[in-house]
């Protein structure tokens, strides 16, 4: 059965959906192992890394995408399904990926949220929409070894969903005040939750991104975050950081079409480092 993991973070622009799409191509390239992207994130930049969007724009219309699992919710007859949503072969590289599948994210997703929450009439009610992703999960969680879920930067239904579905949770954390600040509040809403809705998921820890040497604040930072890991909850500080590097801005445009991960990532610091840690990941998983 598959492992899954969501990757949160309450500040956008920290590099989740780019370690998202890097582990997913990762585990499957050099590791072998069956992977599924699912992009809760109404940004839906891991689909656009991983689809043409002309494809993603099509299958908007035919109501094949995640939003649709969260408007079924309240209509009598259901459209949603995995099996036409799912998207084979994703991935720029090579003409795409066999083993690595989508789910794609919606256009409506994030306006969609904040509907959705006014339209529940007792607590009962938001605890079992909290679970509409995993329930129709738990089908296909036998193909895949690895189930990785982008989340929105919010801590609302739509990551409740992915969190309810998961088995650990990776917090992408550029080491800046900014970035780092929402780390306890994620803390603290996600052992709520776990309470609240009797989830087993566990926290897999922190990687730090677009980090830069030449920033002393980074490494101070970064020193901290490790010092805390017994007081704070998150587990882990992941041995391996992501520096900023162009190769890793320009590796998510789907359109470039590499013809390998060693092309796509370089044959430098990032391929090394991506390497790095998904192996890691593997390890504490």
């Amino acid at each position: 059965m598959a492992k899954t993991i969501s990757l949160i973070n309450l500040k956008g622009g920290v590099g989740k959906t780019t370690l998202t799409v890097a582990l997913a191509e990762f585990l499957v390239l050099e590791h072998g192992l069956r992977t599924l992207v699912i992009d809760l994130d109404p940004q839906a930049n891991a689909t656009a890394c991983l689809m043409d969007l002309r494809e993603w724009k099509k299958k908007n219309m035919r109501g094949q995408t995640i939003m649709r699992l969260f408007l079924d919710y309240f209509q009598p007859w259901k459209v949603f399904s995995m099996k036409t949503s799912l998207v084979e072969k994703a991935s720029n590289i090579n003409g795409g990926v066999p083993g690595l599948d989508l789910i794609p994210s919606g256009h409506e997703l994030m306006d969609m949220q904040d509907r959705l929450l006014g339209l529940f009439g007792t607590e009962e009610e938001k605890d079992r929409a909290a679970y509409l992703l995993a329930e129709v999960l738990f089908p296909v969680t036998q193909a895949y070894d690895y189930i990785l879920i982008d989340c929105p930067p919010s801590l609302g239904l739509i990551t409740k969903n992915g969190l309810a579905a998961s088995d650990f949770f990776l917090i992408p954390v550029i080491p800046e005040n900014m970035s780092m600040y929402g780390i306890p509040q994620i803390i603290k809403r996600v052992n709520q939750f776990k309470k609240e809705c009797r989830s087993h998921i566990r926290p897999l820890g922190i990687v730090v991104t677009r980090y830069r040497e030449q920033n002393a604040q980074h490494a101070i930072n970064v020193r901290d975050l490790r010092a805390g890991v017994a007081l704070k909850g998150y587990q882990r500080v992941f041995h391996t950081c992501i520096h900023e590097a162009a190769t890793a801005a320009n590796a998510v445009d789907f359109y470039n079409s590499p013809e390998t991960l060693s092309k796509k990532y370089g044959s430098g610091r990032t391929y090394k480092e991506y390497q790095q840690l998904t192996k890691e990941v593997l390890s504490y998983c």
